[in-house]
């Protein structure tokens, strides 16, 4: 990366700052030429190319649809849609059979803006129909967390109503919902990576962007330990029932906290998670403590759950750990 100073000079009333001749040269610029220059949070500013053509140029991936297995295709187009592409088209030589081609469409279906806009029997096209400009990272991060809580919510219910007949399979349908969001996300993530300019309309800074790709992870996993948790609802531990509706409350509290300090940026709020966290493995303790001995099954499911807990309230804690290395303000004593 090259590094030039500049003095800034006074024409008028106007400030001015000259820019590179090499810049100037390399993006075939002149006297007029327009160049778009965006505030950046961190009080920075970006400078782009007046002539960038890229900006309306779509872009296009062609996946032949041949022998290899349809995983390796339905994953090309998950890579194709989380790399950015516009466009994604399976193309055949021979005709797709009708299992392959609904096997494609299922796919295409769980990728948020991406719609079926062409298809017959050789190939099946679909096009990203969202503007990048128009979405926000935090908007999308509060909405896994909303489905995510829901999720967690729905749980505990069950655990309280001593019901488990249903709660799985309306748990794993809206875990397919955080996916969604959490591929759209990944998306946008990506993509800013790629763009500095729409990092600067999203008002993301690089480690904003660090952040909420290790955030939507988070969220995604806990979607994936509360299914877990569904499968680990077992009603012969009735007589702890009321210390896990107890440890489940606190890291539903937790999940609350942790994603409020991640979004504020609040590091007080953030330090309280990890306080939190010691009082759950406290009655997580007392739950393991009181399990029966005599019944190896029945002690089996209860650690499962318990277990199963604890690793959400884990990512709760590493959500919020995300908050601590934006504030460290204070200078270090004795260093």
């Amino acid at each position: 990366m090259a590094r030039y100073a500049r003095r800034l000079q006074q024409i008028g009333s106007s400030i001015l700052v000259s820019l590179p001749s090499i810049w100037i040269k390399n993006n075939s610029l002149k006297k007029g030429s327009i160049v778009p220059v965006y505030i950046n949070r961190d009080n920075s500013i970006s400078i782009f190319p007046s002539q960038d053509d890229t900006a309306d140029k779509t872009k296009e991936l062609t996946i032949p649809y041949s022998s290899v297995p349809m995983d390796m295709l339905v994953n090309q187009v998950y890579g194709g849609y989380l790399l950015g592409y516009d466009m994604i088209t399976i193309k055949a030589s021979l005709q797709i059979s009708f299992e392959d081609a609904d096997r494609i469409k299922k796919a295409i279906r769980k990728l948020v803006g991406l719609e079926i806009v062409d298809e017959d029997g050789f190939h099946i096209a679909a096009q990203f129909l969202l503007d990048a400009d128009t979405l926000d990272a935090e908007k999308i991060l509060r909405r896994m967390s909303a489905i995510v809580a829901g999720m967690y919510r729905d749980m505990l219910e069950a655990i309280k109503l001593k019901q488990n007949s249903s709660i799985r399979k309306v748990i794993i349908g809206r875990d397919d919902e955080v996916d969604r969001q959490y591929f759209l996300l990944v998306r946008l993530i990506r993509s800013a990576m790629m763009d500095q300019k729409l990092a600067g309309k999203l008002n993301l800074s690089n480690i904003d962007i660090l952040d909420y790709r290790i955030a939507a992870n988070l969220l995604e996993s806990a979607g994936d330990y509360i299914v877990d948790l569904a499968n680990s609802i077992d009603l012969s531990y009735i007589k702890v029932a009321d210390k896990i509706v107890e440890a489940g409350v606190l890291v539903e509290k937790m999940h609350e906290n942790s994603v409020a300090a991640f979004v504020n940026k609040n590091r007080s709020e953030s330090n309280a998670i990890v306080k939190m966290y010691d009082n759950f493995m406290e009655i997580k303790n007392s739950i393991k403590n009181s399990a029966d001995s005599k019944s190896l099954e029945s002690t089996i499911a209860l650690l499962n759950l318990i277990y199963s807990m604890d690793k959400i309230a884990r990512c709760w804690v590493d959500v919020a750990d995300l908050v601590k290395p934006l504030h460290l303000t204070a200078p270090l004593k004795n260093a």
